[in-house]
């Protein structure tokens, strides 16, 4: 196992299954319908203490908010890496566009400028 930033792990462009599923939960966490979802959860927290129920319902319930809460972080902090990845190598491109133009030279950098358009679709 190597400690790798998710987005170099796989070097033909292609994603994995965690950062898939780190997409998908970045666009669900943005969703109203998981708006609702969280004051749900936290209503049902406060209607079981509020209710006064058993201890085991509030260590569920509050174990539930937990477990939600690290899952979340985990894919989220995925999701994040990848684009902060994708904004660097964009100004690294943009970076060596710019010196080639003012050096009178086009070449490569300006190729890897637009392959860098849209590359956190990508990773």
């Amino acid at each position: 196992m190597t400690f790798q930033h998710p987005a170099r792990r796989h070097g033909d462009g292609r994603r994995g299954r965690f950062e898939e599923l780190a997409e998908l939960a970045s666009n669900f966490t943005s969703s109203p319908v998981f708006a609702v979802l969280c004051l749900a959860l936290v209503g049902l927290f406060v209607g079981v203490h509020a209710a006064g129920l058993s201890t085991e319902w509030q260590v569920l319930v509050g174990d539930t908010m937990a477990a939600v809460t690290l899952l979340l972080l985990a894919l989220l902090k995925n999701a994040e890496r990848r684009a902060e990845h994708a904004i660097q190598r964009k100004l690294d491109a943009i970076a060596r566009a710019l010196l080639e133009q003012q050096e009178g030279e086009i070449g490569q950098a300006h190729e890897d400028l637009k392959a860098a358009v849209n590359i956190e679709e990508r990773l």
